[in-house]
């Protein structure tokens, strides 16, 4: 058994005790996926990511790819290879790609439910797993004909990767250069150098199809006049899938890096060496929004990895200081011979095992709000329903899934390597990979600043405030219910009041917007509070989620007389509302704090001269 420790438990308690996934799986496009399946699927893919995933979860850090500028190759290391052989051969990627193309319709929540604890475990193997599921959006995106590139990429587990990024341009997408040129066939030659590409090279399958977005020639500037263009490693056979020649299209250095070192992360030129033949995704010159079906899937991606590193990490600090004896009780300082404890026995140590619980528990049931509200737009989807709403819900909570997710996971990691002292710092220990590894959570598709900006301009003003609405009001009602009794009044309490001061910090920025008419520069304090208000509408969600299962707990400990519950479950639910709890006494009042600073903030920051930084 390796580093990673699952947390069965809390996932089939969010879906299935909080989320009512139990009354939809078995149910509508779920029909083939009742509870009983379900529930087997995430048993067995938590024993296979505590176990042969996670094995070479260390050795492929120590031992990272090395790029070899003769060949264009960075071959992954063979402890890598037996892991990710493992997952593909288990062959549960195929959950949730359409059935057309081999796959089996699945609920997201249980897609994202599972994915935790593959990503938790070893999460490059998600990554270079990631064909099939762009199999999938090309399949939704491709003409008749192109949709035998989807088949092929499934029957053949070919790799994937998504290409926007530049050198010069980094996360202005839109400055990107790199061109396409048609050709009399009708294929493209893409010409360009893209950067940070994940899984752009490796071994472990025999092609890798890149979507890569590129400008064609004549076209305007900005986002609007990008294409996304399918570019295969090796040309090949529609129908058979048999490789042709070598295509264009090449690794041109791999990025050494702080951390997730088992990923290759590839510089990539095209058409340098000869033509790198591609082809216009869909026969329609609509780049951005096809890409965007692959970022908002990734943008999940990363806040689930960031929550499920963090989950491991509280987990190993917490066997760590279950066993860790070291000092007196703190109410026998003074008695030289009193005997030596636990360090769980130790106020702040408990202070700190407490927060990273917390914060892992709350952002877990936050990534599974989310996709128990994506299996609603299938279900109503599926049944010919609008589901333009449950959409702008869905738009509404990714960025918090991915920008609040990353960062409160990197910084709760930080407590659980303190929890171990020194030992922390040592490799003989998973938790300063488990850092490395999670800082690039907050970096890539999308940095927190950028997820900031998306959330208030997009998902706010943009949306009219009609999903930020929908949200408030379902808090509203849950409050105004009294949900889990005279024992969380206080802490109901406290949400509520965090809940007002963030509508306030919504209501000082939509003012300031609305002054720039007036001032344009009044759009400098909007930008000044757009990360503060992504994290402070995070921390009022996950206090909501806590409080939400909290209720669960206190009314299933309200009938442990008359219902049998194990003491192992007793102990479960004590330790949902401790953590809920907690979280509104201790977390929860920040938001005042935050909404203090939202409504002092003056543009004198960005009139102060760049020298004086």
């Amino acid at each position: 058994m390796g580093h990673y420790k699952s947390n069965l438990r809390d996932i089939e308690f969010n879906l299935f005790e909080v989320l009512g996934r139990d009354k939809i799986y078995g149910t509508g496009p779920f029909a083939d996926m009742d509870v009983d399946t379900a529930k087997s699927v995430l048993s067995e893919i938590a024993r296979l990511s505590e176990n042969e995933l996670a094995a070479s979860y260390a050795d492929a850090d120590r031992n990272p790819p090395v790029f070899d500028p003769r060949t264009n190759t960075a071959p992954v290391p063979d402890s890598f290879k037996k892991s990710f052989a493992a997952y593909m051969d288990a062959e549960w990627w195929r959950l949730g790609i359409p059935e057309e193309i081999g796959g089996t319709t699945a609920p997201r929540s249980l897609l994202w439910g599972f994915a935790e604890t593959i990503l938790g475990s070893n999460p490059a193997v998600w990554m270079y797993a990631s064909g099939p599921a762009f199999a999938g959006v090309l399949y939704d995106e491709a003409t008749d004909e192109q949709r035998k590139i989807a088949q092929r990429m499934t029957d053949k587990q070919w790799g994937s990767t998504m290409v926007l990024t530049e050198p010069d341009a980094g996360s202005d997408v839109g400055a990107g250069r790199t061109k396409a040129i048609q050709q009399p066939d009708g294929t493209w030659h893409i010409e360009g150098v893209k950067r940070f590409i994940t899984s752009g090279e490796h071994d472990m399958a025999e092609n890798i199809i890149h979507f890569v977005l590129a400008r064609p020639e004549g076209a305007g500037p900005g986002t609007k006049g990008l294409s996304l263009f399918v570019v295969p490693k090796y040309d090949f056979d529609w129908e058979t899938g048999e490789l042709g020649e070598r295509n264009g299209v090449y690794a041109t250095n791999v990025e050494h890096k702080m951390g997730l070192k088992a990923s290759n992360t590839c510089e990539m030129t095209f058409g340098a060496k000869h033509p790198a033949k591609g082809w216009l995704l869909g026969e329609k010159h609509d780049g951005i929004r096809q890409m965007f079906k692959i970022i908002e899937f990734a943008r999940m991606m990363v806040g689930t990895k960031a929550i499920a590193t963090l989950s491991t990490g509280y987990l190993n600090a917490l066997e760590y200081a279950k066993e860790r004896v070291q000092g007196a009780d703190l109410t026998q300082f003074m008695d030289k011979t009193a005997p030596r404890v636990t360090i769980t026995h130790h106020p702040d140590v408990r202070r700190s095992l407490m927060t990273q619980k917390a914060y892992a528990e709350g952002m877990r049931a936050l990534v599974l709000y989310t996709a128990a509200v994506q299996d609603e737009i299938l279900i109503k989807e599926a049944a010919g329903e609008d589901a333009s709403a449950t959409h702008r819900l869905n738009d509404l909570l990714l960025p918090i899934v991915k920008g609040y997710g990353s960062e409160k996971s990197y910084e709760q990691l930080a407590q659980s390597l303190q929890t171990l002292g020194g030992s922390g710092y040592l490799q003989e220990y998973p938790i300063e990979q488990y850092i490395r590894d999670a800082k690039i959570d907050t970096l890539y598709e999308g940095t927190t600043a950028i997820q900031g900006q998306d959330f208030f301009f997009r998902k706010i003003v943009r949306d009219q405030g009609q999903a930020l609405t929908v949200l408030s009001e379902e808090i509203k009602k849950f409050l105004a219910g009294a949900t889990g009794g005279e024992e969380l009044a206080t802490a109901r309490e406290k949400l509520a009041r965090a809940a007002v001061d963030l509508e306030a910090i919504v209501g000082v920025m939509l003012t300031d917007l609305a002054a720039t008419e007036q001032e344009v520069k009044s759009l400098y304090k909007v930008g000044l509070n757009t990360t503060r208000l992504l994290l402070a509408s995070g921390d009022v969600i996950v206090g909501y989620l806590l409080l939400k299962g909290a209720a669960v707990a206190a009314e299933k400990l309200a009938g442990a007389q008359e219902k049998v519950v194990s003491d192992k479950d007793v102990a479960f639910y004590l330790g949902k509302i401790a953590a809920a709890k907690f979280f509104a006494e201790t977390v929860l009042p920040g938001v005042a704090v935050q909404r203090q600073q939202a409504e002092s903030v003056t543009t004198e920051l960005m009139e102060l001269p760049e020298e004086a930084f």
